[in-house]
């Protein structure tokens, strides 16, 4: 066997072009050796030589095509890289030989909103067919071989799988939407937040979230309302939008960075009004469950108090505390109690006590059940036209994509006889007091209204409190 050594084969002419060898000839390179070819040059098979362009093997070009380069014509035996990222591509088919092929690859994941057209020449056919065909799957890498006439250029590899590393969270789980770069997932019913890959920046691990735990119910007769359901939020700065005033990513503590696993969502249910005095001492309001994710937990609002409790140190004219307290009913001792909120204790506060009801019989007044930012109201005013005790307004936040109030407590309930009775009012997903007393909104945490006197006919029973609601939020591209 003949050898030859040398470090460079160059053409003898300006022609630029040198042969090797002769038809059916064979190049072998031994295992371990690699060829490269340099930049601006090609490598031009013209007929089906294995390893030139010929019967499925590619060389790839790492020069990106991008938009500017579109309407470009392929050479056959040549993979190209197409970044869409400034706009669609279309590529041209260079002329048919049998055994020739070429290839393309989506270079940043984005065929899927700018596409790639591929052009056929002439008459000659894609699959069978003479027209264009688009690409438009993100991270779609396909490969052509040119047959014959009658099929034209022919799919051999079709790749749909977007094998990237993850610079995002990508995670599953309740009712997922989206708002600019951020994703959304609300659950309003227990679920599983799932979160399949983190992120490669730590940052975009810590998520946003809001967990409002489910409202207490209104008490019975002249019921106080029911408190609002614990509130709770953080805002990472990574993910732009108008949190309430108690975003609690100042402290340490509330910030939670999720990593790849399961993470369980309880959302507390509302608690049950008051449905009447039955054996003394009359039931007050039932407090609301406890809503959670992860570490933090909202604890479910105080129920309301009723009318004809027992004495004692807290009976039931009294409210229950809670993450917001319940407001006490009209036949409250003449001394000052309130429910607490923000029980047990976290920073910032997940709510605020709740109203007193009145303390000299005759006055008929009851107290409405705390709120996210603001205590109930007291009943105030004497008879023959007290007013009912207003519920302490919830918090506003914008974290599923627009401003809605939630956790908003219940306002007291009122007495439709002689005389002018000034009804409370409630806001942010609180029920209205009696008669009729309503419930809190549904996935709101309002607390419900108290009920009113069953003088005035029709139920007597407080209002229940709204369910809670858990939404995360983070940053997925």
């Amino acid at each position: 066997m003949s050898e030859i050594k040398v470090n460079k084969i160059s053409p003898r002419t300006t022609c630029g072009t040198t042969t090797l060898g002769d038809s059916g000839d064979t190049f072998t390179l031994p295992s371990g050796a690699t060829m490269t070819i340099a930049s601006g040059a090609t490598i031009t098979n013209s007929g089906t030589a294995a390893g030139f362009g010929g019967t499925g093997e590619i060389s790839w070009d790492t020069t990106v095509k991008t938009n500017s380069d579109s309407g470009f014509t392929a050479t056959a035996g040549i993979g190209y890289f197409l970044n869409t990222t400034g706009g669609t591509i279309t590529v041209n088919l260079p002329a048919g030989v049998a055994g020739n092929s070429v290839a393309f690859a989506d270079y940043a994941g984005t065929w899927q909103t700018d596409n790639v057209t591929i052009s056929p020449n002439g008459s000659e056919k894609i699959g069978g067919v003479a027209a264009d065909v688009t690409l438009s799957t993100e991270g779609q890498s396909v490969q052509f071989v040119y047959i014959d006439g009658t099929q034209g250029w022919v799919n051999v590899i079709d790749s749909t799988s977007n094998v990237r590393g993850n610079a995002y969270m990508i995670a599953t789980g309740g009712c997922i939407s989206t708002c600019g770069n951020c994703k959304m997932h609300t659950f309003l019913s227990p679920g599983t937040f799932t979160v399949c890959t983190a992120a490669i920046c730590a940052a975009n691990n810590v998520v946003s979230y809001m967990v409002i735990a489910g409202g207490g119910g209104g008490g019975f007769c002249m019921g106080g309302a029911g408190g609002a359901g614990g509130y709770r939020e953080l805002k990472n700065p990574v993910t732009p939008y108008t949190a309430s005033p108690l975003d609690g990513y100042p402290s340490a503590p509330n910030r939670i960075t999720v990593s790849a696993t399961a993470y369980p969502i309880i959302v507390g249910g509302g608690g049950a009004g008051s449905s009447g005095p039955g054996s003394p001492p009359s039931p007050r309001g039932v407090s609301g469950d406890n809503s959670s994710f992860s570490t933090i937990v909202s604890a479910g609002g105080g129920g309301g108090g009723s009318r004809g409790g027992s004495p004692g140190p807290t009976p039931t004219y009294f409210g229950l505390a809670g993450g917001s307290g319940g407001g006490g009913s009209n036949d409250s001792p003449p001394a000052n109690y309130n429910a607490a909120g923000n029980t047990p204790p976290v920073s910032p506060p997940q709510g605020n006590q709740g109203g007193y009801g009145r303390g000299n019989t005759g006055q008929n007044r009851s107290g409405g059940g705390g709120g996210a930012t603001a205590a109930g109201g007291d009943g105030t005013g004497p008879a023959p036209s007290p007013t009912m005790g207003p519920g302490g307004a919830g918090a506003t936040s914008s974290i599923t994509g627009s401003p809605v109030g939630r956790a908003g407590g219940g306002s007291g309930g009122r007495y439709a006889g002689p005389g002018s009775q000034n009804a409370g009012t409630a806001s942010d997903g609180g029920g209205a007091g009696g008669p009729g007393a309503t419930d809190g909104a549904t996935n709101s945490g309002g607390g419900g209204g108290g009920a009113g006197h069953p003088s005035d006919g029709g139920t007597q029973n407080g209002g229940a409190g709204g369910s809670g609601i858990v939404v995360i939020r983070y940053r997925y591209q």
